[in-house]
Protein backbone atom coordinates (compact mmCIF):
# COMPACT_ATOMS: atom_id res chain seq x y z
CA UNK A 1 0.00 0.00 0.00
CA UNK A 2 1.58 3.48 -0.89
CA UNK A 3 1.06 6.64 1.58
CA UNK A 4 0.97 10.10 0.45
CA UNK A 5 0.97 12.21 3.45
CA UNK A 6 -0.59 15.77 2.79
CA UNK A 7 0.25 18.22 4.44
CA UNK A 8 -0.36 21.87 4.91
CA UNK A 9 3.45 23.00 4.85
CA UNK A 10 6.90 21.69 5.67
CA UNK A 11 7.20 21.46 9.37
CA UNK A 12 9.41 24.42 10.32
CA UNK A 13 9.87 23.18 14.38
CA UNK A 14 13.31 21.87 14.20
CA UNK A 15 12.15 18.46 15.97
CA UNK A 16 9.29 18.00 13.78
CA UNK A 17 11.35 18.59 10.40
CA UNK A 18 14.01 15.81 12.28
CA UNK A 19 11.38 13.40 13.41
CA UNK A 20 9.26 13.66 9.98
CA UNK A 21 12.55 13.15 8.27
CA UNK A 22 13.72 9.99 10.85
CA UNK A 23 10.21 8.19 10.02
CA UNK A 24 9.79 8.89 6.56
CA UNK A 25 13.22 7.19 6.40
CA UNK A 26 12.27 3.95 8.44
CA UNK A 27 9.05 3.43 6.76
CA UNK A 28 9.98 3.80 3.37
CA UNK A 29 11.33 -0.12 3.31
CA UNK A 30 8.51 -0.83 5.19
CA UNK A 31 5.90 0.84 2.59
CA UNK A 32 5.82 3.55 -0.05
CA UNK A 33 5.56 6.97 1.19
CA UNK A 34 5.37 10.59 -0.02
CA UNK A 35 5.58 13.87 1.51
CA UNK A 36 3.11 16.40 -0.27
CA UNK A 37 2.97 19.45 1.32
CA UNK A 38 0.50 22.29 0.28
CA UNK A 39 1.05 26.33 0.54
CA UNK A 40 -1.58 27.87 3.82
CA UNK A 41 -3.62 30.18 2.35
CA UNK A 42 -7.05 30.73 0.68
CA UNK A 43 -6.59 27.95 -1.67
CA UNK A 44 -5.45 25.41 0.84
CA UNK A 45 -8.75 23.15 0.82
CA UNK A 46 -8.94 22.46 -2.68
CA UNK A 47 -4.65 22.19 -2.85
CA UNK A 48 -5.40 19.15 0.04
CA UNK A 49 -8.63 18.00 -2.19
CA UNK A 50 -6.32 17.78 -5.39
CA UNK A 51 -3.34 15.94 -3.44
CA UNK A 52 -5.28 13.70 -2.06
CA UNK A 53 -8.07 13.15 -5.27
CA UNK A 54 -8.10 9.24 -6.80
CA UNK A 55 -6.96 8.02 -2.54
CA UNK A 56 -8.41 6.85 0.18
CA UNK A 57 -8.45 10.06 1.94
CA UNK A 58 -8.08 9.91 6.07
CA UNK A 59 -8.50 13.02 8.17
CA UNK A 60 -6.59 14.03 10.87
CA UNK A 61 -9.34 15.57 13.32
CA UNK A 62 -9.47 15.71 17.01
CA UNK A 63 -13.49 14.45 16.91
CA UNK A 64 -12.49 11.35 15.11
CA UNK A 65 -12.14 7.49 15.47
CA UNK A 66 -9.38 7.08 18.19
CA UNK A 67 -7.76 3.48 17.95
CA UNK A 68 -4.99 1.89 19.67
CA UNK A 69 -2.24 0.84 17.64
CA UNK A 70 -2.94 -2.38 17.24
CA UNK A 71 -6.04 -1.86 16.04
CA UNK A 72 -4.83 1.22 13.70
CA UNK A 73 -2.71 -2.02 12.28
CA UNK A 74 -5.84 -4.23 11.97
CA UNK A 75 -7.44 -1.08 9.61
CA UNK A 76 -4.18 -0.93 7.62
CA UNK A 77 -4.97 -4.95 7.03
CA UNK A 78 -8.40 -4.58 6.53
CA UNK A 79 -8.00 -1.74 3.85
CA UNK A 80 -5.62 -4.28 1.63
CA UNK A 81 -7.60 -6.62 2.27
CA UNK A 82 -10.36 -4.82 0.40
CA UNK A 83 -7.79 -3.94 -2.43
CA UNK A 84 -7.15 -0.48 -1.13
CA UNK A 85 -3.46 0.56 -2.61
CA UNK A 86 -3.41 3.79 -1.58
CA UNK A 87 -4.59 6.24 1.81
CA UNK A 88 -3.76 9.56 1.67
CA UNK A 89 -3.44 11.07 5.05
CA UNK A 90 -4.48 14.80 5.34
CA UNK A 91 -2.56 16.86 8.03
CA UNK A 92 -4.42 20.66 8.58
CA UNK A 93 -2.42 23.45 9.54
CA UNK A 94 -2.23 26.01 12.37
CA UNK A 95 -6.01 26.93 11.53
CA UNK A 96 -6.97 23.26 11.42
CA UNK A 97 -9.08 21.17 8.01
CA UNK A 98 -11.72 23.22 6.65
CA UNK A 99 -15.30 21.21 6.61
CA UNK A 100 -15.34 20.44 3.35
CA UNK A 101 -11.92 18.45 3.21
CA UNK A 102 -13.42 16.97 6.62
CA UNK A 103 -16.55 16.03 4.10
CA UNK A 104 -14.55 14.64 1.81
CA UNK A 105 -12.84 12.23 4.30
CA UNK A 106 -13.20 8.22 3.95
CA UNK A 107 -12.22 8.04 7.43
CA UNK A 108 -11.48 10.63 10.08
CA UNK A 109 -8.79 9.46 12.74
CA UNK A 110 -8.05 11.10 16.12
CA UNK A 111 -4.45 10.85 17.50
CA UNK A 112 -6.12 12.17 20.64
CA UNK A 113 -9.12 14.31 22.18
CA UNK A 114 -6.52 17.03 22.67
CA UNK A 115 -5.72 19.63 20.05
CA UNK A 116 -2.47 18.80 18.64
CA UNK A 117 0.19 21.81 17.10
CA UNK A 118 -0.30 20.35 13.33
CA UNK A 119 3.74 19.70 13.18
CA UNK A 120 3.54 17.19 16.26
CA UNK A 121 0.46 15.53 14.92
CA UNK A 122 2.18 14.98 11.55
CA UNK A 123 5.11 13.58 13.19
CA UNK A 124 2.68 11.50 15.57
CA UNK A 125 0.41 10.24 12.90
CA UNK A 126 4.22 9.00 10.75
CA UNK A 127 5.00 7.43 13.93
CA UNK A 128 1.91 5.88 14.35
CA UNK A 129 1.78 4.34 10.55
CA UNK A 130 5.81 3.05 11.68
CA UNK A 131 4.80 1.02 14.64
CA UNK A 132 1.12 -0.02 12.48
CA UNK A 133 3.61 -1.82 10.01
CA UNK A 134 5.93 -3.10 12.43
CA UNK A 135 3.27 -4.71 14.32
CA UNK A 136 2.01 -6.22 10.87
CA UNK A 137 5.74 -7.76 10.92
CA UNK A 138 5.89 -9.23 14.37
CA UNK A 139 8.73 -6.79 14.97
CA UNK A 140 9.75 -5.91 18.57
CA UNK A 141 9.43 -2.34 18.09
CA UNK A 142 5.65 -2.57 19.77
CA UNK A 143 5.43 -3.43 22.39
CA UNK A 144 2.08 -4.19 24.65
Amino acid sequence: MRWRIVSVGKPRLEYARLGVAFYLRLLRPLAPVELRPVRAGPREAEALLKASEGWLRVVLDERGEALRSRAFADRITRWEDEGVRRVALIVGGAEGLAPEVRAAADWTWSLSPLTLQHELALLVALEQVYRAYTIKRGSAYHRE
